[in-house]
């Protein structure tokens, strides 16, 4: 794709001040370490940019318009410039169409049932150290016939409070199959309707780590942010996240640290040891969190050579 080099260092301009320009580069003034000489140079060409005092590096604008938390209109356009808008940013008014609903036999916990499985469900979530004002927060019910027979149902509902997908777990432990899901795309933004963008987010794995930990916790089930909630966090400019994956997915925590950092997100990896969010419980879990440091580019070379 041909760049429109001229409203490119227009925009850079507006964003960094004025620049000394070359062939393929320009030089700015670097924000990030004051440098009295322009030592940020950013090659229009292929994306790349690099401080020659700080180090400060990346292969796309996209990484350095979140460091430098480019305002939405000045990111909109660069990135349509360089043919890369569909895939970072979108109009925050898009609207998403959820084809989902809650089953058919679903039965809110919240409620007393005369039925046997009620009083099994109400159990299943004590042992889950689930208590009566999560189950009413989140809306948790059971099913004890049909398609989703002896399950907990976890609805999750996006900003406006659409259902955007639920997690069906079984609840006794002879299961063949633990979870039984609704058939559509996991790409969306789990609790949506309880972030808080502006405030640090915590990454984790399953609906009841989130659950426990209470807070501003995104459950990815699975190890890795969905698409959509990748945009989210680069839509909100979020600063700080935690991530906080179970102890056997210590190779996909490092790797999503080392992304993270790339967008000029401050990164926290908690060391979960033996236990996860939800066996640990609240208490334990934020003052683990309170202990945790922020994760460094150093550490995270040691940790894949040392993995």
């Amino acid at each position: 794709m041909t760049h429109n080099r001229g409203l490119l260092l227009n925009n850079f301009q507006q964003l960094l001040g004025s620049y000394k320009e070359s062939k393929n580069d320009a030089a700015f003034h670097c924000p990030f370490c004051n440098h009295h000489k322009k030592k940020l140079n950013i090659n229009l060409s292929n994306q790349k940019y690099h401080c020659w005092v700080c180090g400060v590096k990346g292969r796309k604008f996209i990484y350095l318009l979140r460091k430098l938390n480019a305002p939405y209109e000045i990111t909109t356009e660069i990135l349509k410039n360089v043919g890369e808008y569909q895939s970072y940013n979108r109009d925050k008014d898009e609207k998403t169409i959820y084809e989902v609903s809650l089953p058919k036999c679903f039965k809110p916990l919240w409620k007393a049932h005369n039925d046997l499985t009620y009083k099994h469900a109400l159990k299943y979530l004590k042992d889950r150290n689930i208590e009566k004002r999560d189950i009413i927060r989140y809306g948790i019910g059971y099913c004890s016939d049909g398609g989703y027979q002896n399950r907990i149902i976890i609805p999750s509902y996006d900003s406006t409070g659409k259902l955007n997908y639920f997690i069906a777990r079984d609840m006794f432990p002879n299961s063949k199959f633990k979870y039984k899901n609704p058939k559509i795309s996991k790409d969306t933004v789990m609790f949506e309707l309880f972030i808080c963008w502006n405030k640090p987010l915590i990454l984790c794995e399953g609906v009841f780590d989130a659950i426990a930990i209470r807070r501003n916790a995104i459950p990815l089930l699975g190890k890795f942010p969905s698409r959509t909630l990748l945009k989210r966090i680069i839509q909100n400019r979020v600063k700080k996240i935690y991530i906080a994956l179970d102890r056997d997915a210590r190779k996909d925590s490092i790797k999503l640290s080392k992304f993270l950092m790339e967008y000029g997100i401050q990164t926290y990896r908690i060391d979960m040891k033996e236990s996860d969010p939800s066996e640990m419980g609240f208490r334990k879990f934020w003052k683990l969190l309170d202990e945790t440091s922020e994760y460094s580019f150093t550490q995270s070379i040691r940790d894949q050579l040392y993995d």
